[in-house]
């Protein structure tokens, strides 16, 4: 496919993936139309040689993978992960707030967005809903997106506040709710939010128990520059990752071996949750694979130990006003290509071996690449290749795409860059 061809595919993964929730869904929508066989994960997997499989333990979280036509006990797994979510804002269980007849939506942060780049866009919400059942352990659920923008969080003028240009502190509980209406005679001040969102389900709003809502940033991405050698979008961390996995793993068939792609929920809060990176669920998924082909937990941990594992998340690219944050020499622009993270202290998890096997592989199908490490006053953030890599132990690397104006509700990539991604995704997952 072609940059242009790939973006669109991309932009149009993203529009579509206003919660991670939906992200799941539209990769589940990939994999079904490439003949990938759903599994439950609560039960004893069946599988084949030369089968396709994916599997959601939860509603954020997806595993895909592919088995191999000649199946023995000493295969080794080509693992990727990525995320699912970003940071943005999250609605609270009571979500009506009123003040002087406005209407807002009381929210929370959730993880670490630019907040003042949420101001005076048009916003919606999107997530999980939970209803009334006839078993109390099995609500049933809902996943739902507002289409239509109906949220705003305005700045205060410059007549009120001269000095804003000099940077201005926002506080969350106060200065980040989202302005929904206006108070009239139909609308209860009480549950004005509660009966909007029944109305959306078409349910009464005694079926609804509670919800998993997040504000999202509801323009769409596009591409921009002279050129159009840039991608602008919502959410490029890290669905950027997401979608250049789904498509390697769609498209890259060894023909031994076993290839995963693990997509896990809460990577901006820690991966400390049952859904995330940092818990048993990656390596019970594995045991289950095992399990299901005849092999037992010794010849599952002597194919982990041969394995390798691709953490993919987003890198920073080079700011062209603030050249004095990155290294002098270790650093990368947009449209360089696929970036490999290295950092000493293991914050992106690495090894000399690992990376020299990504650089032949770069080599051998002409993508182009480059070597990242932070300037060394500036800690950067953290990805799921530490975490991961602790709980299977192998050899690791961690890449992504450069990107620019990271946790903003609208982020900067290079076009060529996403081809870079899908095609060493689809050469780690063939060769």
């Amino acid at each position: 496919m072609r940059e242009k061809e790939i973006a669109g595919e991309l932009l149009s993964y993203i529009k579509k993936s206003a919660s991670p929730y939906h992200a799941v869904l539209e990769g589940i929508t990939m994999l079904d139309e490439a003949g990938f066989i759903e599994l439950d994960f609560r039960k004893t997997f069946c599988l084949k040689a030369g089968g396709k499989y994916y599997t959601k333990p939860f509603g954020t979280t997806l595993f895909a993978f592919t088995i191999g036509n000649q199946v023995t006990n000493t295969q080794q797994f080509r693992l990727a992960s990525a995320h699912t979510d970003h940071p943005c804002l999250h609605v609270k269980p009571t979500a009506e707030l009123t003040s002087k007849g406005y209407l807002r939506v009381n929210t929370e942060i959730y993880g670490g967005p630019i907040l003042n780049t949420w101001l005076d866009r048009p916003l919606s919400i999107a997530g999980r809903v939970a209803l009334k059942s006839e078993n109390p352990f099995a609500p049933e659920t809902r996943v739902i997106r507002v289409d239509k923008p109906f949220l705003t969080i305005p700045n205060l003028a410059i007549h009120m506040n001269k000095e804003v240009n000099k940077g201005v502190e926002l506080m969350r509980q106060t200065d980040m709710l989202p302005l929904m209406g206006v108070l009239n005679e139909t609308l209860n001040e009480k549950s004005y939010f509660i009966e909007f969102l029944a109305k959306e389900l078409s349910v009464e709003v005694s079926d609804i128990l509670d919800f998993d809502l997040y504000v999202f940033c509801a323009e769409d991405g596009l591409l921009l520059g002279m050129n159009e050698e840039f991608i602008q979008s919502p959410r490029l961390d890290n669905l950027t990752s997401c979608h250049a996995l789904l498509r390697g793993i769609i498209d890259g068939n060894r023909e031994d071996g076993i290839n995963v792609i693990g997509l896990f929920d809460n990577e901006e809060i820690g991966s400390e949750t049952k859904q995330g990176a940092d818990s048993a669920l990656f390596s019970m998924f594995l045991e289950k694979i095992y399990q299901a082909l005849g092999y037992d937990r010794a010849a599952l941990n002597d194919s982990i130990l041969s394995s390798f594992l691709i953490s993919m998340d987003v890198a920073h690219a080079l700011h062209p006003s603030k050249i004095d944050k990155y290294d002098p020499v270790n650093y990368a622009l947009m449209n360089d290509g696929v970036v490999f993270k290295i950092s000493g202290n293991q914050r992106y998890t690495f090894d000399t071996e690992a990376i020299a096997s990504m650089v032949m592989l770069c080599d051998k199908y002409n993508i182009p690449y480059k070597k990242f490490v932070n300037h060394s006053d500036v800690i950067g953030g953290g990805t799921m290749g530490p975490i991961i890599s602790s709980w299977l132990p192998m050899k690791t690397v961690d890449i992504g795409i450069p990107m620019l104006a990271m946790h903003s509700a609208r982020e900067l990539m290079g076009t060529k860059d996403q081809k870079a991604l899908v095609d060493l995704a689809t050469a780690f997952f063939m060769e």
